[in-house]
């Protein structure tokens, strides 16, 4: 039996996952987010802040040490928007190795389309119909049409939350104008999606975890319902997510805080991501949107279950001990 831990060191969150690996599956045995907002203050100018690097190392010591002491022996650090389009992301890379001894791969745009790609394909979200999946990071939004068998058409673009957040939201409650110029801004930026949509008619839409887990949150609180334990997929009604996202257009950071189903480190972002999903809404006639609670991370350790590494092009740094 294998046990590995994977680190998934998002422009916004960093993730921890430990799984056992068995026989085909894995089972997790541990798993953990922390807010470090690595590209807050310097995404848009393509550099990381030094003081988002120290928390950057707070929260990678803290996983080390949670690693440490579960005997964990592979360990597969990824970086993703932040990192691989900073000016500075190279020598972020090497302290860390230098304080920590954890080897960061920083992985490409279309490297994780593709993980994000088996993710969700894992969560069982994905049927015979040809879908467009979508996960909102902090600084990419990567986008793929396909179905449970392949991935037709794959792309990542820098236009992730904490991009738009600072270009765009600048009152709170946001203005009509902001959320118009944002929508001018993702109609130029998404044109070679847009184009692939009307090549492959998508049916359906498939969000993964982060904004889409908040978003069902909202919505079963909305239901006076709880989402059931170990299921990986949920279903969002486009009439009941049109409800939420103008309740959000109208709130203060204050306002969306207490909203039941919010949690602390989506209240900043979720409004311009939010804004992103009613845009790509528009190019798409559908009664309802899958939630997938398995992304990038879990792609990562399918992976790793498969023993199919070279099918994602991707080499994921591994430590061993």
């Amino acid at each position: 039996m294998r046990k590995a831990a994977v680190i998934d060191m998002g422009t916004n969150t960093f993730h921890l996952l430990i799984v056992e690996i068995k026989e085909g599956s894995f089972y997790t045995i541990y798993k953990e987010k922390i807010p470090v907002k690595l590209g807050k203050g310097g995404i848009n100018q393509n550099r990381l802040e030094e003081d988002a690097m120290e928390r950057a190392f707070d929260a990678l010591t803290h996983f080390k040490h949670v690693i440490e002491l579960k005997g964990i022996e592979e360990v597969f650090a990824f970086a993703t928007s932040a990192v691989r389009n900073a000016a500075n992301g190279s020598s972020f890379v090497r302290a860390v190795n230098e304080r920590l001894d954890i080897s960061i791969q920083v992985i490409s745009g279309e490297e994780e389309a593709q993980l994000i790609y088996e993710g969700i394909k894992l969560s069982g979200s994905l049927n015979g119909h040809t879908d467009l999946m979508m996960d909102i990071g902090g600084g990419s939004v990567e986008f793929i049409i396909g179905n449970e068998k392949e991935a037709f058409w794959k792309q990542s673009f820098e236009i992730g939350g904490q991009r738009l957040l600072e270009l765009f939201h600048h009152h709170d409650p946001i203005l009509p104008e902001e959320v118009d110029k944002m929508y001018v801004y993702l109609e130029e930026k998404l044109a070679p999606l847009l184009q692939a949509i009307d090549q492959y008619q998508p049916s359906g839409l498939v969000g993964a975890s982060g904004t889409f887990d908040t978003l069902t949150d909202i919505y079963f609180e909305s239901m006076l319902q709880c989402k059931l334990t170990g299921r990986h997929v949920f279903q969002l009604p486009v009439r009941d997510y049109l409800q939420i996202h103008e309740s959000l257009l109208s709130k203060n950071r204050e306002e969306r805080e207490i909203i039941p189903g919010m949690i602390p480190m989506r209240v900043d972002m979720i409004v311009v991501a939010s804004c992103l999903i009613r845009f790509i809404l528009k190019y798409l006639d559908l009664q309802s949107i899958t939630c997938s609670h398995y992304a990038l991370k879990e792609g990562a350790i399918s992976t790793l279950v498969n023993k199919n590494l070279e099918k994602t092009h991707l080499t994921l740094a591994l430590r061993k001990r």
